[in-house]
């Protein structure tokens, strides 16, 4: 118990932070301030991990192409967050919810109270991802503060024995998990404002981590056009109004009566609806077009 207690010391997310020795002393404005000060780091020790993270989006790409899926997980708050990231594709880019899947150590339960013990068992990860049935066309991704965490350890061996692409996410230098990766990420953000407190800097830094995978990954799968969300769909009066006001982004000459015909013959999908806008094609051979290009527009258009 000592050698691991003298391990954990050595992390830097678990030293004491010398700027904020004396906060429980400050007033609240300056307490706040002071914390925020620690989160302007954040940034620019992403940008550091920056062709990691390229290369990270590129392997989940190619997986995807073939079918495969981007599975994250992570123990406390590093679980909660790629729950949270994984929940949030679907409405955004109207990719089905089993392609991109978030998993904690101690199943949904966790995602409210904190099972802590579970983390300490290697194997649960792999039993986790063996019953969602993770296969070589997959991607895993496992995150963990302090780059040691014995569940995303054993995940990440999991995934690796089986030919699925593995990538780590720590806050840590030369950290445990990144050894039993594919693709390394290490995010060094330091000792906490609250000694150990992971859920501050370092959870903010995943999250920012995290939406750079997604959000990369979706751009590459063409659930964009330019900087606009094409691949969400209209399904109530503000997405209505979204979709309309994407739609005259893209053709700003055209009539709205014509792109609200469009989007209505289109079920409600802005992609299908420009295409059936541009080309002029019936929706069914707006569709089959929009199919044979790989779902994206800049195809469609031949700005590709």
């Amino acid at each position: 118990m000592a050698v691991q207690a003298s391990e954990i010391k050595k992390l830097k997310t678990e030293q004491r932070n010398p700027a904020t020795m004396e906060i429980d002393l400050l007033p609240t404005l300056e307490m706040v301030k002071l914390i925020n000060d620690q989160n302007r780091i954040l940034a620019d020790v992403i940008d550091e991990q920056a062709e990691q993270i390229a290369a990270a989006v590129e392997l989940i790409t190619e997986r995807m192409s073939r079918g495969g899926r981007l599975i994250y997980f992570g123990a406390g708050t590093s679980g909660r967050l790629g729950v949270i990231d994984a929940a949030e594709i679907p409405p955004t880019y109207s990719m089905p919810p089993d392609r991109v899947v978030g998993v904690i150590a101690g199943g949904d339960g966790a995602l409210r109270g904190a099972v802590e013990h579970i983390e300490d068992d290697p194997l649960v990860a792999a039993e986790q991802l063996k019953a969602l049935g993770l296969n070589q066309n997959d991607v895993v991704c496992g995150i963990a503060a302090s780059g040691r965490t014995p569940y995303v350890i054993g995940g990440l061996d999991y995934a690796r024995s089986l030919g699925a692409g593995a990538i780590s996410v720590a806050n840590n230098k030369q950290s445990e998990i990144g050894k039993h990766a594919d693709i390394a990420i290490e995010v060094e953000t330091g000792p906490e404002a609250i000694s150990g407190s992971t859920r501050m800097k370092a959870g903010t830094a995943q999250k920012l981590v995290l939406n750079l995978l997604s959000t990369c990954t979706m751009i590459q799968q063409g659930k964009t056009y330019s900087n606009l969300m094409v691949d969400v769909k209209a399904t109530n009066e503000k997405l209505v109004a979204r979709c309309l006001n994407t739609l005259r982004e893209i053709f700003p000459t055209e009539e709205t009566e014509k792109l609200k015909t469009a989007l209505n013959e289109a079920g409600g999908s802005v992609k299908l609806a420009a295409v059936i806008v541009r080309t002029g094609l019936p929706a069914a051979e707006a569709r089959a077009e929009l199919e044979k290009q790989g779902g994206h527009l800049r195809k469609v258009f031949g700005e590709a």
